[in-house]
Protein backbone atom coordinates (compact mmCIF):
# COMPACT_ATOMS: atom_id res chain seq x y z
CA UNK A 1 0.00 0.00 0.00
CA UNK A 2 2.94 2.62 1.02
CA UNK A 3 4.61 1.79 -2.15
CA UNK A 4 1.84 1.59 -4.75
CA UNK A 5 0.78 5.26 -2.93
CA UNK A 6 4.17 6.97 -3.13
CA UNK A 7 4.29 5.80 -6.58
CA UNK A 8 1.47 7.36 -7.27
CA UNK A 9 2.12 10.52 -5.09
CA UNK A 10 5.32 10.89 -7.42
CA UNK A 11 3.83 10.58 -10.69
CA UNK A 12 0.66 12.41 -10.17
CA UNK A 13 1.41 15.57 -7.84
CA UNK A 14 3.66 17.85 -9.33
CA UNK A 15 6.22 18.40 -6.45
CA UNK A 16 8.32 21.15 -5.74
CA UNK A 17 10.56 22.10 -2.73
CA UNK A 18 11.16 25.09 -0.43
CA UNK A 19 14.37 25.06 2.09
CA UNK A 20 15.11 27.15 4.87
CA UNK A 21 16.89 27.63 8.20
CA UNK A 22 15.59 28.16 11.40
CA UNK A 23 17.52 29.31 14.76
CA UNK A 24 16.58 26.73 17.33
CA UNK A 25 18.47 28.07 19.88
CA UNK A 26 15.53 30.18 21.73
CA UNK A 27 13.33 26.34 20.89
CA UNK A 28 15.87 24.71 22.58
CA UNK A 29 15.70 26.58 25.80
CA UNK A 30 12.23 26.89 26.05
CA UNK A 31 12.02 22.85 25.80
CA UNK A 32 14.89 22.38 28.53
CA UNK A 33 12.44 24.98 31.12
CA UNK A 34 9.12 22.82 30.08
CA UNK A 35 10.80 19.60 30.56
CA UNK A 36 12.24 20.80 33.99
CA UNK A 37 8.52 21.58 35.05
CA UNK A 38 7.44 18.75 33.62
CA UNK A 39 9.82 16.68 35.33
CA UNK A 40 9.56 18.26 39.14
CA UNK A 41 5.28 17.37 38.41
CA UNK A 42 5.92 13.90 36.95
CA UNK A 43 5.02 14.24 33.19
CA UNK A 44 7.47 12.86 30.32
CA UNK A 45 9.35 14.57 28.62
CA UNK A 46 8.61 17.60 25.17
CA UNK A 47 10.89 16.10 21.93
CA UNK A 48 11.76 19.01 19.38
CA UNK A 49 9.96 17.40 16.81
CA UNK A 50 6.40 17.55 19.62
CA UNK A 51 7.15 21.50 19.07
CA UNK A 52 7.79 21.44 15.36
CA UNK A 53 4.20 19.73 15.27
CA UNK A 54 2.49 22.32 17.21
CA UNK A 55 4.62 25.13 14.89
CA UNK A 56 3.49 23.04 12.06
CA UNK A 57 -0.19 23.33 12.92
CA UNK A 58 -0.14 26.47 14.16
CA UNK A 59 0.94 27.84 10.32
CA UNK A 60 -1.37 25.76 8.64
CA UNK A 61 -4.08 27.73 10.79
CA UNK A 62 -2.21 30.74 10.17
CA UNK A 63 -2.00 30.01 5.91
CA UNK A 64 -4.96 27.88 5.18
CA UNK A 65 -4.26 27.45 1.67
CA UNK A 66 -1.29 24.63 2.66
CA UNK A 67 -3.87 22.62 4.33
CA UNK A 68 -5.97 21.66 1.51
CA UNK A 69 -5.97 18.72 -1.03
CA UNK A 70 -7.06 18.97 -4.76
CA UNK A 71 -9.46 16.89 -5.70
CA UNK A 72 -9.47 17.12 -10.20
CA UNK A 73 -12.90 19.43 -9.85
CA UNK A 74 -11.86 22.17 -6.75
CA UNK A 75 -9.54 22.78 -4.01
CA UNK A 76 -10.70 21.63 -0.95
CA UNK A 77 -9.88 23.68 2.39
CA UNK A 78 -9.93 21.87 5.68
CA UNK A 79 -11.35 23.87 8.87
CA UNK A 80 -9.35 21.05 11.25
CA UNK A 81 -5.78 20.95 11.23
CA UNK A 82 -5.05 17.17 11.77
CA UNK A 83 -0.85 16.46 10.93
CA UNK A 84 0.45 12.77 10.24
CA UNK A 85 3.50 12.11 11.93
CA UNK A 86 5.93 9.91 10.17
CA UNK A 87 7.15 6.70 12.48
CA UNK A 88 9.83 4.17 11.22
CA UNK A 89 9.38 0.61 12.23
CA UNK A 90 10.69 -3.18 11.68
CA UNK A 91 7.60 -3.50 9.55
CA UNK A 92 7.76 -0.15 7.56
CA UNK A 93 6.82 2.94 7.62
CA UNK A 94 3.52 4.42 9.37
CA UNK A 95 1.83 7.93 9.92
CA UNK A 96 -0.47 8.08 12.47
CA UNK A 97 -2.37 11.48 12.64
CA UNK A 98 -2.30 14.02 15.47
CA UNK A 99 -5.89 15.29 15.55
CA UNK A 100 -6.85 18.97 16.07
CA UNK A 101 -3.01 19.66 16.92
CA UNK A 102 -3.29 23.66 16.58
CA UNK A 103 -5.66 23.16 19.63
CA UNK A 104 -3.56 21.20 21.21
CA UNK A 105 -0.66 21.67 24.56
CA UNK A 106 2.55 20.69 24.02
CA UNK A 107 2.26 17.89 26.81
CA UNK A 108 -1.04 16.49 25.00
CA UNK A 109 0.91 16.28 21.51
CA UNK A 110 3.85 14.92 23.06
CA UNK A 111 1.63 11.86 24.78
CA UNK A 112 -0.23 11.30 21.61
CA UNK A 113 2.72 10.51 19.59
CA UNK A 114 4.18 8.41 22.25
CA UNK A 115 1.62 6.28 22.53
CA UNK A 116 1.13 6.21 18.27
CA UNK A 117 4.53 5.36 17.80
CA UNK A 118 4.26 2.44 20.21
CA UNK A 119 1.17 1.20 18.78
CA UNK A 120 2.80 1.61 15.24
CA UNK A 121 5.82 -0.27 16.93
CA UNK A 122 4.08 -3.42 17.80
CA UNK A 123 1.79 -3.45 14.25
CA UNK A 124 -1.47 -2.40 16.54
CA UNK A 125 -2.55 1.16 14.51
CA UNK A 126 -6.34 1.07 13.78
CA UNK A 127 -7.56 2.55 10.58
CA UNK A 128 -9.07 5.79 12.58
CA UNK A 129 -5.39 6.39 14.00
CA UNK A 130 -4.28 7.13 10.27
CA UNK A 131 -6.64 8.04 8.27
CA UNK A 132 -7.88 11.94 7.59
CA UNK A 133 -4.74 13.73 7.85
CA UNK A 134 -4.60 17.28 6.09
CA UNK A 135 -0.81 17.62 6.89
CA UNK A 136 2.45 15.63 7.32
CA UNK A 137 5.84 15.97 9.29
CA UNK A 138 8.77 13.52 8.80
CA UNK A 139 11.64 14.35 11.18
CA UNK A 140 15.00 12.25 9.68
CA UNK A 141 17.15 15.24 11.57
CA UNK A 142 16.81 13.99 15.37
CA UNK A 143 16.66 10.26 15.11
CA UNK A 144 19.43 9.82 12.00
CA UNK A 145 21.04 13.00 11.93
CA UNK A 146 20.01 13.28 8.23
CA UNK A 147 20.95 17.71 7.67
CA UNK A 148 18.40 18.31 4.82
CA UNK A 149 15.71 16.11 2.59
CA UNK A 150 13.05 16.30 0.22
CA UNK A 151 10.00 14.31 1.31
CA UNK A 152 7.26 12.82 -0.91
CA UNK A 153 3.83 14.19 -0.69
CA UNK A 154 1.39 12.05 1.22
CA UNK A 155 -1.57 11.95 -0.73
CA UNK A 156 -4.98 13.38 -1.20
CA UNK A 157 -2.82 15.91 0.92
CA UNK A 158 -0.76 19.17 -0.73
CA UNK A 159 2.33 19.76 1.62
CA UNK A 160 4.76 17.68 3.93
CA UNK A 161 7.60 19.22 5.45
CA UNK A 162 10.93 17.13 6.03
CA UNK A 163 12.82 18.06 9.42
CA UNK A 164 17.00 17.74 9.58
CA UNK A 165 19.19 17.78 12.25
CA UNK A 166 20.07 20.73 14.33
CA UNK A 167 23.86 21.92 14.21
CA UNK A 168 25.61 24.95 15.52
CA UNK A 169 27.16 27.34 13.31
CA UNK A 170 29.53 30.20 13.21
CA UNK A 171 28.19 33.52 12.45
CA UNK A 172 29.32 36.87 12.13
CA UNK A 173 28.76 39.03 15.17
CA UNK A 174 28.69 42.86 15.33
CA UNK A 175 32.02 43.89 14.87
CA UNK A 176 35.30 42.64 12.74
CA UNK A 177 36.41 39.40 13.19
CA UNK A 178 33.65 38.73 16.18
CA UNK A 179 31.92 35.62 15.61
CA UNK A 180 28.79 34.06 17.81
CA UNK A 181 27.49 30.26 18.01
CA UNK A 182 23.78 29.53 16.92
CA UNK A 183 22.00 26.41 16.48
CA UNK A 184 20.49 25.91 12.92
CA UNK A 185 17.52 23.43 11.75
CA UNK A 186 17.31 23.01 7.69
CA UNK A 187 13.80 22.08 6.93
CA UNK A 188 11.97 21.81 3.58
CA UNK A 189 8.42 21.68 2.53
CA UNK A 190 7.10 19.84 -0.27
CA UNK A 191 4.26 21.33 -2.27
CA UNK A 192 1.64 20.14 -4.96
CA UNK A 193 1.96 23.00 -7.38
CA UNK A 194 -1.70 22.74 -8.14
CA UNK A 195 -2.52 23.95 -4.77
CA UNK A 196 0.27 25.39 -2.97
CA UNK A 197 2.16 28.30 -5.56
CA UNK A 198 5.53 29.06 -4.62
CA UNK A 199 4.29 32.77 -2.36
CA UNK A 200 2.11 30.50 -0.37
CA UNK A 201 4.75 27.67 0.55
CA UNK A 202 7.27 30.89 1.24
CA UNK A 203 4.09 32.89 3.13
CA UNK A 204 4.12 29.17 5.08
CA UNK A 205 7.44 28.48 5.71
CA UNK A 206 8.01 32.04 7.06
CA UNK A 207 5.00 31.28 9.71
CA UNK A 208 6.65 28.18 10.87
CA UNK A 209 10.05 29.93 11.14
CA UNK A 210 8.58 32.72 13.17
CA UNK A 211 6.90 30.22 15.64
CA UNK A 212 10.07 27.79 15.81
CA UNK A 213 12.54 31.11 16.05
CA UNK A 214 9.97 32.61 18.48
CA UNK A 215 8.48 29.71 20.26
CA UNK A 216 7.01 31.28 23.27
CA UNK A 217 4.47 32.84 20.95
CA UNK A 218 2.90 28.73 20.61
CA UNK A 219 2.28 29.18 24.08
CA UNK A 220 -0.19 32.41 23.68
Amino acid sequence: VTASRLLISKQTIPHYYLTVDTCVDKLLDLRSQLNSLLEASGGKRISVNDLVIKAAALALRKVPQCNSSWTDDYIRQYNNVNINVAVQTENGLYVPVIRNADKKGLSSISSEVKQLAQKAKENSLKPEDYEGGTFTVSNLGGPFGIKQFCAIINPPQSGILAVGSAEKRVIPSSGPEQFQFASFMSVTLSCDHRVIDGAIGAEWLKAFKGYIENPESMLL
